[in-house]
């Protein structure tokens, strides 16, 4: 099959204010984090919530996502290097084989999963004083909203690629291809960034261009499908009375969010992880299926609506 769409994947770095750039990938989470306060803020409000309530779950969910999100990368796909590299856990360098800043390279989904429900139930008792399905009820719409921008982080970061293809979407990531050094050294031009440009479009380099292969935008496709879920918890929750269901809306969030999550996976390239050791599955996909189990649990059990 012909490559119809011939896109060449190599974007800048971010907006360039002379003094400071904005990477494109900070400002995804940005936008997630920013759009899932103001989700949060219309449900507080319908809720008649404080909204001061607001500001330490906005806390407690950054927080937890980053950390969650790292710690999950470390231990669920690359404990074999930090478990000899513990300072690069935290900070964003690597000290051999040279020092390097690499900031933090590394975030799982699963990980930022799991430390967001530790939160929630430590806000739950805590902050807003109220069980701790009523606050998990809520905030995965905001985090459904947030996984899409996450993701088009991932795909303007050129990380978490798809396997090779010949169909009309695959894409060039030439970044994914190429290490900085390896386009510094291959081109002769001493800037990243302008070695990356020179291999996208100067007819010398063509030859380095055909090198890259074509791979599935996985990050798009999952990106695209979130925004079905978010639409769809967001409905649920205004349009019907599924919020009063203790349980049922994070169970759906669970069993939609894992399974797209599940599917897409065959379509990425191996993140690494403990899925030499089992087979047949993906680390990712095997760390996806307690979280749909447990969304089957809640939608089956949730409760009956109640009037509150």
């Amino acid at each position: 099959m012909t490559h119809a769409l011939n896109i060449v994947w190599n974007p800048s770095e971010g907006i360039d204010l002379g003094f400071f750039i904005i990477r494109f990938y900070s400002l995804m989470f940005v936008i997630a984090f920013g759009l899932g306060w103001y989700i949060m803020k219309k449900i507080y409000e319908r809720e008649n919530e404080s909204i001061e309530n607001l500001d330490s779950l906005f806390v407690w969910t950054v927080l937890a996502t980053l950390i969650g999100a790292r710690l999950g990368h470390v231990l669920f796909y690359d404990w074999e290097y930090f478990r000899n590299h513990l300072l690069e856990i935290f900070l964003p360098f690597r000290f051999t084989p040279q020092f390097e800043f690499t900031g933090y390279q590394g975030l799982a989904s699963h990980g930022a999963a799991i430390s967001i429900i530790v939160a929630m139930y430590y806000y739950s008792k805590t902050v807003i004083k109220k069980p701790l399905l009523w606050i998990l009820d809520r905030v995965v719409i905001a985090v459904a909203s947030g996984a899409i921008f996450v993701r088009l982080g991932n795909f303007f970061n050129s990380e978490i690629v798809g396997k090779q293809t010949d169909s009309i979407f695959g894409i060039q990531f030439i970044r994914d291809h190429f290490s900085p050094r390896e386009a510094v050294s291959l081109t002769n031009i001493a800037n990243p960034t302008e070695a990356y440009s020179a291999i996208a479009t100067n007819p010398k380099f063509a030859a380095l261009l055909q090198q890259v292969p074509l791979k599935h935008p996985a990050q798009l496709y999952e990106a695209f499908c979130y925004i079905f879920v978010f639409a769809l918890l967001y409905f649920l929750y205004w349009k019907t009375d599924a919020r009063n269901k203790r349980g049922y809306l994070f169970g759906m969030f669970l069993v939609l969010l894992w399974t797209i999550r599940f599917i897409v996976e065959y379509v990425k390239e191996s993140q690494g992880g403990f899925e030499s050791a089992l087979g047949l599955l993906s680390t990712g996909q095997w760390l996806s299926i307690p979280f749909i189990m447990i969304g089957f649990y809640f939608i089956f059990t949730a409760d009956k609506p109640i009037k509150i």
